[in-house]
Parts: C-alpha cells; sequence; structure tokens
C-alpha cells in the first residue's frame, strides 16, 4: 500500500525564510495511529531550523506528536490535521513578529 500527499504547501517570504509543509496518508500503525505522517518546517534563508513539527516517533522523552526549535524538542497538542496546519502557521507568524521586534 502507498502513500498519498493529503496537504502540502510552502512559501518564501521577503526576508528569504521559508516554510514547507508535507502530511501523507499512511497506512495505520503502531507508529502512525492516525493514518497521517507529517512535517511542517519552518527555516532561515540560510536553511538553519527555526520550528518543525513533526510526528516521526524518534524521540523518546516528548509524544509522538512534537515540535523542534533550537532550544530543543516538546510536545505539541495534535487535535487533527486542519488544527494542526493552523496551529503552526500561527507560531511561524508569532516567530517571524518577534524577528522583527515586534508585539504579536
Amino acid at each position: 500500500m502507498g502513500t498519498t500527499v493529503i496537504y502540502e504547501d510552502s512559501d518564501t517570504f521577503d526576508d528569504g525564510s521559508r516554510y514547507e509543509m508535507v502530511a501523507t496518508d499512511v497506512p495505520e500503525s503502531e507508529d502512525y495511529p492516525e493514518g497521517v505522517k507529517y512535517r511542517f518546517q519552518y527555516m532561515t534563508a540560510a536553511g538553519r531550523t527555526v520550528l518543525r513539527f513533526d510526528n516521526f516517533p524518534d524521540h523518546p522523552d516528548v509524544g509522538r506528536h512534537h515540535y523542534h526549535t533550537p532550544d530543543g524538542v516538546f510536545d505539541v497538542e495534535y487535535t487533527g490535521l486542519s488544527d494542526h496546519v493552523r496551529a503552526f502557521h500561527r507560531e511561524v507568524d508569532d516567530r517571524r513578529t518577534a524577528d522583527r521586534g515586534e508585539t504579536p
């Protein structure tokens, strides 16, 4: 059984920073009980990761759904793909606002 891309989005901002989002429909399994595998990444123009949401089961100290920043890996609540997409976009907007020295 193959996988199907069920969500994909990307954009590059004026400062060269960018995000890439991919979610695929995968067979339900112990690793992916929701049947969804995703990776949403926001990075600098130089390619340094600023924020990444994913559910790859490789971090024993956090839950299945987690996010990465330069400060570490942390749990994130997952209530469905649409909610997760919105949460990621909010986080990117908040980080971009903070980087410009603005108050969110």
